[in-house]
């Protein structure tokens, strides 16, 4: 499907996505002035991270809706950088997702183009599918404590300019249950984009993904 119009599948997963927006915003307004995370700021932007079939489904969707002029500019860039991605992992099987790369050389990949803009960052580095954008983007800013305990440490790569924000203690989130629910997304993502659901746990990157549309 390239007509951009939403699959059931992507928006199940923009729910989860407003349950994650909710909580972030929920956070912000705890905290006034603490945490600088917003639309515009790109600082998480840059180098290859993975993505999830919904994601992937998500994304493709939302690039399908920009103007043509903006697609273009888009593919190019992602072009670029995945003959960036395959100079520097030949054997990168592309159409496998992360599973036709192993972990070593996908990280060193990350640390070789970890300057690279996403692909999907306008001239003034605004994402130009802020509203589509993947569960990662959304996670990033904050440290999470999760009710069976597990922690995940703030990933931001400038906290340490704003020490207020850097200090703030992982949020509560409901994590283990908003996995459930990703699940079936990820399902449903797979049976829209593979015939089956068994390609639930494939995953990408924006550039790959965009560059083999």
């Amino acid at each position: 499907m390239h007509d951009g119009l939403p699959h059931p599948a992507t928006e199940a997963y923009r729910d989860l996505l407003q349950q994650l927006d909710t909580w972030f915003a929920q956070a912000t307004a705890r905290y006034p002035g603490v945490i600088p995370c917003r639309s515009g700021c790109s600082a998480c932007c840059h180098g290859p991270f993975d993505i999830s079939i919904a994601d992937a489904l998500l994304i493709r969707e939302a690039y399908f809706r920009l103007p043509r002029d903006e697609q273009a500019q888009v593919r190019s860039k992602a072009v670029a950088l995945a003959i960036r991605m395959k100079a520097v992992a030949p054997d990168w099987d592309f159409e496998n997702g992360l599973e036709g790369i192993n972990e070593e050389k996908f990280d060193q990949l990350c640390e070789v183009l970890a300057a690279e803009p996403c692909p999907l960052l306008d001239g003034e580095r605004n994402c130009r599918i802020y509203a589509d954008r993947p569960i990662i983007c959304r996670m990033m800013g904050l440290g999470v404590i999760t009710p069976a305990g597990r922690v995940i440490e703030n990933s931001c790569p400038i906290q340490d300019q704003f020490p207020a924000y850097s200090a703030l203690p992982p949020q509560p989130l409901a994590l283990e249950a908003l996995e459930e629910l990703e699940t079936a997304c990820l399902e449903s993502a797979s049976l829209e984009l593979f015939g089956t659901p068994e390609r639930a746990r494939f995953e990408t990157t924006i550039a790959v993904l965009l560059a083999n549309l």
